[in-house]
């Protein structure tokens, strides 16, 4: 292991793999070792620096994605949940730190990287940014020190081509709530509202995804009971953010037994 691991991104080309590729590229603590691009996509082939609208580099994009992992110390994947199932396999048969950004997981995929993580070192959070993951510590301890007259509503808002919803932070957010009140998400979480309800359920945690525009990413958790609100708010201005937390955390996971780690590992912030 050098004091410069190598490291590789997948989804190159999307808007968040661009961010990770200059994030990469200005830091003096990490190298840009490959790029991947689904096969049938029109990067491939080609070198990364020109597909990005700047000079040549010493990379090119490729779909073989075994290849390039197998030339790297980490990989940070932002992709789709079956794309990073699939590159949580490769990521441990080539023995690289793999951190995942890619929010949307079902159980079942969630089951298949919990496995790869036997053998690989899997930092996954739905949000790597600083903030948030204060946010989440925050969202806990005022959920333990509220009772139930309190309702607790997550309400987020990104940008109109984000595909899934709550979004991975907000469930973060909401799993912080429920357990500060030593509750399951799953037995109190209320995802859709819409025609005649009835009254809210006491205890119940509401959410609430707001799609348009540009927006990076905004979270709201809501504690509401009579006389008094209490918000805790994060707004992301710039998507910079997640990709430095991603750069942190392959560096963070470098030499790291295998496992699966979150951010808040990587920021020493974890309970003991």
């Amino acid at each position: 292991m050098t004091d410069a691991p190598g490291i590789v991104v997948t989804g190159a080309s999307g808007r968040m793999g661009q961010m990770l590729i200059e994030t990469i590229n200005a830091s003096d603590r990490a190298t840009l070792v490959g790029a991947i691009e689904r096969s049938d996509h029109p990067w491939v082939g080609k070198d990364l620096g020109e597909m990005m609208g700047g000079a040549s580099s010493d990379v090119v994009v490729t779909d073989d994605a075994l290849e390039a992992f197998a030339k790297a110390q980490a990989i940070v994947d932002f992709t789709s949940p079956a794309a990073s199932v699939e590159f949580a396999g490769l990521a441990a048969q080539a023995r690289c730190v793999h951190v995942i950004g890619t929010t949307g997981f079902a159980e079942d995929e969630l089951q298949k990287i919990n496995a790869a993580a036997r053998h690989a070192t899997i930092i996954r959070a739905g949000n790597m940014s600083l903030g948030v993951n204060l946010l989440v510590q925050l969202t806990k301890k005022v959920a333990a020190a509220l009772d139930d007259d309190y309702d607790i509503e997550v309400i987020e808002a990104h940008h109109n081509q984000k595909v899934d919803a709550p979004s991975g932070t907000a469930l973060m957010l909401g799993e912080a709530a429920a357990e500060g009140r030593g509750v399951s998400l799953g037995e109190v979480a209320d995802r859709a509202r819409d025609g005649i309800t009835g009254e809210r359920k006491r205890g119940q945690i509401g959410f609430h995804a707001i799609r348009g525009g540009d927006i990076v990413g905004e979270h709201d958790v809501l504690f509401a009971a009579l006389g008094e609100r209490i918000v805790l708010r994060h707004v992301a201005s710039d998507r910079a953010v997640f990709a430095r937390g991603a750069l942190k955390a392959a560096l963070w996971g470098q030499g790291r037994k295998p496992g699966e780690y979150d951010m808040l590992d990587v920021l020493g912030l974890t309970e003991n």
